[in-house]
C-alpha cells in the first residue's frame, strides 16, 4: 500500500499532542491528499482523540511527518478551518476549538422555507444530468476535477412567479434524481428520504448585478441585483453531499442570519 503512516494514540484516549496521532495518506487513492488528511483530523476530533486546545503544530512538521507538501496540508487545515472544528491564532499557531457533533447546523432547503411560509413553491427543472463540475465544486466535493458528478438546475417558483436561481452539483453514487420528483419537492427531502442525515454546511453570502440569462428566468430587468449563496453540505459522517451555487432574486429574498459569540 502506498501509504505513509504517523505514530498510533489509542481511538478514545484524548490528547494534546498530534504528533501521537496515527495519520495516512493513500497515494494511489483518488481522493485528494489534503482531504484524506482533512478527514483523518475530522475523525480524531469527533472521537475526542484531539481535545479542544489541542495545537496541531505547524504546517512544514505536519507535512514532513506525512511526506506531503506544505500546500496539501494548509489545505486540509483550511477545511477543518471553514467548518469551525481549527482556529489559526497568531502567536499561538492553529488550535482545536470543538468537536462538530457539539456544533450541529440545522439546515433547510429553500423548498422547505416557502412551504413553511405558506408560499406553495413550484420548480421547473432546466437540467438534470450527468457532467464535469467547475473547479469550485470539484474541491469542495473533494473530488478529482475529471470525476463526472450529477449537475441540476432549477428555477423555484412561488405562485407562478421564479424566486430563485438554484444550481446544485452531488457526487453521482449519492442518489437516483427524477425530473419529477425533483418538480414535486425539495433535494433536501429527496435526500432525507433516501437516509443521508444532512448535518452541517459551510455558506457564503454575497451579492452581485444578474446576467441577461438571469433576468430572463427570473423575470428581472437588466442590471437586476441579485443575492447569491455558495453552500457546501455535509452529511453526519462527514462526506460532502452536496455544493450548491444559488441566485436569489433581491427584491423578493433576504436571509437572515441568528449571529452567536464564540469563546
Amino acid at each position: 500500500m502506498p501509504c505513509r503512516y504517523a505514530p498510533l494514540v489509542p481511538k478514545h484516549e484524548p490528547t494534546h499532542d498530534p504528533a501521537r496521532l496515527r495519520l495516512a495518506v493513500d497515494r494511489a487513492s483518488p481522493v485528494p491528499l489534503y482531504f484524506q488528511l482533512a478527514r483523518q483530523l475530522e475523525a480524531a476530533i469527533e472521537d475526542g482523540a484531539l481535545t479542544p486546545g489541542s495545537l496541531l503544530g505547524n504546517e512544514i512538521e505536519l507535512a514532513a511527518r506525512l511526506g506531503l507538501s506544505r500546500p496539501t496540508v494548509r489545505q486540509a487545515i483550511q477545511t477543518l478551518v471553514d467548518k469551525g472544528m481549527l482556529v489559526r491564532r497568531r502567536g499561538v499557531g492553529t488550535q482545536v476549538v470543538h468537536s462538530r457533533v457539539a456544533r450541529r447546523l440545522e439546515l433547510s432547503s429553500l423548498y422547505d422555507d416557502l412551504l413553511a411560509a405558506g408560499l406553495h413553491p413550484t420548480t421547473r427543472v432546466l437540467h438534470n444530468t450527468r457532467g464535469h463540475p467547475s473547479a469550485e465544486a470539484a474541491a469542495a466535493l473533494g473530488l478529482p476535477a475529471a470525476e463526472p458528478v450529477t449537475v441540476v438546475r432549477r428555477v423555484r417558483l412561488t405562485h407562478g412567479e421564479p424566486m430563485a436561481y438554484l444550481c446544485n452539483y452531488l457526487p453521482c453514487d449519492l442518489l437516483e434524481l427524477a425530473d419529477g420528483q425533483l418538480e414535486a419537492t425539495g433535494l433536501y427531502a429527496l435526500m432525507r428520504r433516501r437516509g443521508i442525515t444532512l448535518h452541517s454546511a459551510q455558506q457564503t453570502v454575497g451579492a452581485r448585478t444578474a446576467t441577461d440569462e438571469e433576468c430572463g428566468l427570473l423575470a428581472e430587468p437588466p442590471g437586476a441585483a441579485l443575492l447569491t449563496m455558495l453552500r457546501t453540505t455535509y452529511d453526519d459522517r462527514g462526506r460532502p453531499v452536496e455544493y450548491a451555487s444559488h441566485v436569489y432574486r433581491a427584491s423578493r429574498y433576504a436571509f437572515e442570519f441568528r449571529l452567536l459569540v464564540r469563546a
